[in-house]
Formats: structure tokens, sequence, C-alpha cells
């Protein structure tokens, strides 16, 4: 109880890919640690566990996500199915174990915010970079756009207020699930404070796959 009613003091963390703030992670769970992990997060009502990708030398990367579990539905075997959103990113501080699974002490990062002309810079990119979102996910074909839609959703609107979350944009991480990218430069643009560093990423990326 007291390992996952305070979420930066050995956070349970869930080995497996990269996930993204507001971007659902459907789960199959079947190792028996992670079914007595996922037990433990519900009896605790915490219902939440930090999301790490592998990393050779390390076992889990420095970045990662918390996941909030939105339901689970136990199979007659053991295995289950678990609906998680991302919720908040965070940096690990140190890596420990508890039966069988990793922990981690945890920080959470959030944008660092512009003011001034500096913001009327942010936002004029921040505009540019989403139109080339728009054009770019507008020239798949059809039969492409409707399994996204399926998996992660429609392409999420521009937010009137680019630094309301403290995740910065929601389209942002939509587009980056979506494009199915390295996960160490998933992590490597996860860990980002900067808006203005995403963004340049993603205009790099969009680019990238405009031309190929």
């Amino acid at each position: 109880m007291a390992e996952l009613s305070n979420l930066t003091k050995d956070i349970p963390i869930f080995v497996c890919t990269v996930a993204y703030p507001g971007v659902p992670c459907p789960l199959h769970i079947f190792e028996p640690r992670y079914r007595l992990m996922m037990r433990r997060c519900m009896d605790t009502g915490t219902k939440k566990f930090g999301m790490c990708s592998y990393e050779h030398g390390k076992g889990f990367s420095d970045f990662g996500c918390m996941l909030e579990i939105l339901s689970l539905e136990v199979l007659p075997d053991g295995r289950s199915f678990v609906d998680a959103l991302g919720v908040s990113r965070f940096k690990v501080l140190r890596r420990g174990q508890r039966d069988g699974y990793s922990t981690a002490d945890i920080e959470y990062l959030e944008d660092l915010k512009v003011e001034g002309s500096e913001l009327e810079v942010l936002e004029g990119l921040h505009d540019s970079v989403y139109q080339q979102a728009q054009d770019w996910y507008q020239r798949l074909a059809v039969r492409i756009r409707d399994q996204i839609s399926r998996q992660y959703g429609t392409m999420p609107e521009k937010d009137e207020n680019i630094q309301a979350s403290s995740n910065g944009p929601a389209w942002c991480w939509w587009l980056l699930s979506v494009l199915q990218l390295d996960p160490a430069y998933q992590t490597t643009v996860l860990s980002l404070a900067s808006l203005k560093d995403r963004l340049g990423h993603l205009r790099l990326v969009l680019e990238y796959f405009s031309q190929s």
C-alpha cells in the first residue's frame, strides 16, 4: 500500500514501450509479475503505474510516462486486458525491484513556459507545424487513416492556449504515437521540457515522412 500511495517513490514500472500523455495505451497482461503489479494498482486505488521502454544496460529508459488504468478485464486463465491512458511524463531518479518487477523513484516533467515575443514566435512555429501535420495526415490513404482512427482516435484540434497543459498540445503526442518512430528517438522527444524543441523534432520528422 505504501509503495503505491506515494506516486513519486517506488513507482511500479511496466517495461514495454514508449507511452505518451493523453494517448491510449491498451495492454495484454500475461506475465505473472505484471499481473501482480496490475492487481496491486487496482487494490490500492491509485490505478497508476509507469511505462518505460527497454534500454540495454539499464533495464529501462531514463524517461517514461505515468499511465492510468481506465478498465481492466481479467480472463478466466489469469491474463488480463488493460485499457490505460497516458497522464504525465517523468524522469527516473533511482531504479529498484519488487517481487520480480521494476520500480523507480521519479520526478515529473513539465514544459517550460515562455511569454512576450518568445511566445509569439512559439505560436507561429506551432501553427506552422500543426498545418504540416494536417497536410501529411490528409495525404494518407483513407484505409490508413481509418486504421489510425480506430487505434489512436482522430487528430486532436489545436489548443487555443498552447501552454495550458504542462505536457503541451495533445496533438503532438498523438502524432508521435501514429508515426511509430524508433523507441530511443521517441524517448528523447518525451524527455524534452521545451515545446519549441519538440515542434522542431516534429517538423524534421514530418519533412522526412512527406519526402519518403
